[in-house]
């Protein structure tokens, strides 16, 4: 009785209100949340896949190629002749990925 009496208070319940709030929920989904989970997705795979060989660039701008693939870590060897190692978490997938696209 009392969300009645505040409800006619308020000037009534608005069924296009409740869509509005629905439409905005959906925006929020479509352009932000499941761009960002793709993305979660797409490197947690890329991180899985790394092996021997590959040309890679770490979050922090170092170039190199993999010599060793552990469970958690990577050996990179760098130009230089200089081995670091590094978290398979900070290898940039995007960065990579314009490094192994061949040149047209």
């Amino acid at each position: 009785m009392i969300a009645t009496i505040l409800l006619q208070a308020a000037g009534g319940f608005d069924p296009k209100m409740l869509i509005m709030f629905g439409l905005m929920i959906l925006v929020f989904y479509f352009f932000m949340i499941r761009p960002q989970a793709k993305k979660q997705k797409d490197q947690k795979k890329f991180v899985e896949d790394l092996k021997k060989g590959d040309k890679v660039i770490t979050t922090a701008g170092i170039h190199g190629r993999i010599l060793e693939v552990n469970d958690a870590t990577v050996l990179i060897d760098t130009e230089g002749g200089g081995k670091i190692r590094f978290d398979k978490s900070a290898i940039s997938l995007d960065a990579s990925k314009a490094l192994n696209t061949p040149a047209k």
